[in-house]
């Protein structure tokens, strides 16, 4: 599908970590159809950030895509490292998702340059999938069918994972709708003072 976002002019995708989980990463796990259906699937994390540019869904200065969860979140530039606590994403007062926070690193592992590179990957929780069918039905065939969607659908839970990546920059940054938020200018300055403490330390600094 690419990066069109099939969108008339003037909408713009802005969801908040709850609407990921919920209205799309859910429904992609228990097979059933997500309107917009503007959020394509890549083949795990093959392609470097910057090349996902025409092949996830962008919006502003943030690509989405759907992909399955690997052990392995290398590319052919680098690789993803976790940083962080899970955040918990909570819907109708329970939880519901994990949002996992990656950097992305170029080079080799544990030999990698840090780059601005950040990765949001959203987990749904075991078992909380939908059936496809009405919550109404009686039919012992469709109850039958709609048990056999949901096991399948938990089944299939941990092996799917939507991913919010984009480049971090004091100059670009938004807030999405509080509950879950990329680094404020505050954390950058924060990490760049780790740097500067790192770079005095070993004596690359001149202290006056």
């Amino acid at each position: 599908m690419g990066g069109a976002t099939n969108l008339p002019p003037g909408f713009h995708f802005f969801p908040s970590d709850e609407e990921l989980v919920v209205h799309f990463l859910r429904r992609k796990v228990s097979l059933l159809p997500c309107h917009p259906d503007i959020i394509p699937t890549l083949l795990s994390h093959r392609y470097n950030p910057w090349e996902l540019n025409g092949k996830a869904l962008q919006a502003g200065n943030q690509w989405y895509f759907f992909c399955n969860l690997t052990q392995s979140r290398t590319s052919s530039n680098g690789y993803w490292s976790p940083i962080g606590a899970d955040e918990t994403v909570r819907s109708g007062g329970r939880n519901v998702g994990l949002k996992k926070t990656l950097l992305f690193f170029i080079g080799e592992p544990s030999e990698g340059i840090r780059t601005n590179w950040i990765m949001h990957e959203y987990h749904l929780l075991d078992g909380d999938c939908i059936a496809g069918g009405s919550s109404n039905l009686t039919s012992s065939s469709s109850n039958r069918k709609s048990h056999r969607k949901r096991g399948h659908s938990s089944m299939e839970s941990n092996n799917w994972v939507l991913c919010r990546v984009f480049e971090s920059s004091c100059g670009s940054q938004v807030s999405f709708h509080g509950e879950g938020t990329e680094l404020s200018c505050l954390d950058e300055v924060f990490l760049s003072l780790d740097d500067y403490d790192e770079d005095i330390n070993s004596g690359t600094v001149p202290i006056e």
